[in-house]
Parts: structure tokens; C-alpha cells; sequence
């Protein structure tokens, strides 16, 4: 078959402007000022460390913030959130990028799967925040990446490596649960890539990552919307400078710490109701 030739109007075609699929005017925002004054008075109330290459549970109440940061080196770690009452709501990584974009930041949301879609955690504090968008198109704290995988790296290896995020993130939420693997496995999702600078090729669109621009004492804070159960990995590629999935990259520790904030410091905040969609789909 011979290749087809370009049409005439082709530079026509391609000088169309974009349209933004998904318009945020009308989304409600988050009140940062009054969250930024309930945090200075927020008192820690726990401590979670997770090991290099591997995961941990922790929980926190609507009302409350946590933070994710690197207390001995650069390290990127996966991220996943369930409502702590029920798994089957969890973190929409696909909706959230619709919504705020590939990398998220100040001001952005963690939204809820359908047929929920609400807001899970609000980002309040990035100390990469400066970051931006380098020369490549990298930037950090993606919601583009899957998450590292035994099945993928078998596919390209033909090797079992169980230290994978995907894996971690299994034995942490079994583990939380008093789940098998099989179960947990069902409710493991696409994550919140911490940490991590990405993008993609401008020839190719490949998913690319390079050296993650955080060092020891960065970190990233969220204002937990609703009742959260939470696993994080300490990715086996470390800052992925070099390699995703490995036991000779270089990985450190991840910390993360619960606030609580002061009695009525959040005035009349209420939690987000579920999506107000009443469920009919045409029938």
C-alpha cells in the first residue's frame, strides 16, 4: 500500500486552534487562604515513613492535611487514594488531568472516580512549585504515568520483579484492608507520580522521565476533602534519572505526616457532596 500523500490544505488543517475540552470557570475553588491559616495551627498527629522501594498505608480525616516529603534524598513515589469507607471510591487520575492538566500544583484537585467525581485532596504547598515547565516540557508531580508494573516489566524483560509500584501498592492496601492480593489488586489505580519530572517527546510523544529536581526536605501538601485511606511507593527507580524499575538505582525513604488542625479552624468547611448527576443515562 502506498503511502497517502498530504492534502493540499494540510498546513491549513494543522494551524487550527485548539479548544480546551474541559473549561474550569464554572469548577468551585478551593478556599487556599482560610486552608493556609487552618494549617499554621494544625498540630501533627501521625507519622508514616516508607521504605526505599516499597509502599505504606496511612489515613486521614476529611478536615485534616497531609504532606509528602523527602527526608534524606531525591525520591519519587506513587500515590493512591480511597475513600476510607469505601475502595470503590478512588483517585480518577485520567479526570484530574482533563481537568487541571498533566502535572498538578497549588490549587489543583485530586478528583474522585464516576459516579462520584468530587474532590478528594486539594494541593496546598509544593516547594517545586517553582519548577514550571523546563526545555524538554518536563514537570513534576504528574498525572500522566500508570504507575511501574510487574506485567509491563515482564512484557520487556522476560523477568518477575515484585518491587514494583504496582506490587507495592498491592501488599500496602492488603495489607491496610485484611486483603488477598487478588482482592487489593481490583482496587490499585492509576497514581499521582510525586516527585517525578515528565512528559512528553515532542517527536515521538513518548512518556519520558529525567532526573527528579527535588532534594532532601521537599515536599507536597494536601487538604484531604473527605475520609482518605492512602498508599504511597517509594518508586524502585529512585529519582529516575536512569532506569524505572531496578534494584541498583540509588532510593531513599518517604515520609508522611498528618496534621490536624485546631477545633472550628475550618469555620463552617464541609466535606463535598458526590456528583450531583442523578444516574438515569438515558434509560
Amino acid at each position: 500500500m502506498t503511502q497517502p500523500r498530504s492534502p493540499k490544505d494540510a498546513a491549513a488543517r494543522r494551524a487550527i486552534a485548539p479548544v480546551i475540552c474541559y473549561p474550569t470557570d464554572s469548577l468551585p475553588r478551593p478556599d487556599l487562604p482560610r486552608l493556609m491559616a487552618a494549617r499554621r495551627g494544625a498540630m501533627r498527629s501521625a507519622q508514616v515513613t516508607v521504605p526505599p522501594r516499597e509502599a505504606a498505608a496511612f489515613r486521614v480525616a476529611a478536615g485534616s492535611f497531609f504532606r509528602i516529603s523527602l527526608p534524606e534524598g531525591s525520591q519519587v513515589g506513587d500515590l493512591n487514594l480511597w475513600n476510607a469507607e469505601r475502595l470503590d471510591e478512588r483517585f480518577y487520575s485520567g479526570k484530574t488531568r482533563a481537568l487541571h492538566g498533566t502535572h498538578l500544583s497549588v490549587g489543583d484537585r485530586m478528583w474522585s472516580c464516576h459516579p462520584y467525581l468530587r474532590p478528594m485532596a486539594t494541593v496546598i504547598a509544593d516547594s517545586l512549585d517553582w519548577y514550571g515547565i523546563d526545555a524538554y516540557g518536563g514537570a513534576v508531580h504528574d498525572v500522566i504515568g500508570t504507575r511501574c508494573d510487574p506485567y509491563t516489566h515482564h512484557l520487556l524483560s522476560g523477568q518477575d520483579y515484585h518491587h514494583c509500584c504496582h506490587s507495592n501498592l498491592i501488599r500496602a492496601l492488603a495489607q491496610a484492608e485484611g486483603l488477598t492480593a487478588q482482592e487489593a489488586e481490583a482496587h490499585v489505580h492509576d497514581v499521582l507520580n510525586v516527585f517525578m519530572c515528565t512528559g512528553f517527546t515532542r517527536e515521538t510523544g513518548q512518556y519520558f522521565m529525567k532526573a527528579s529536581p527535588a532534594r532532601q526536605g521537599d515536599f507536597i501538601e494536601f487538604f484531604a476533602e473527605i475520609d482518605l485511606l492512602g498508599a504511597l511507593s517509594a518508586c524502585p527507580g529512585g529519582d529516575c534519572s536512569a532506569e524505572h524499575s531496578s534494584d541498583a538505582a540509588q532510593c531513599y525513604p518517604m515520609r508522611v505526616e498528618v496534621f490536624t488542625p485546631r477545633a472550628g479552624a475550618l469555620g463552617d468547611w464541609t466535606p463535598p457532596p458526590v456528583n450531583g448527576y442523578g444516574g438515569g443515562h438515558g434509560f
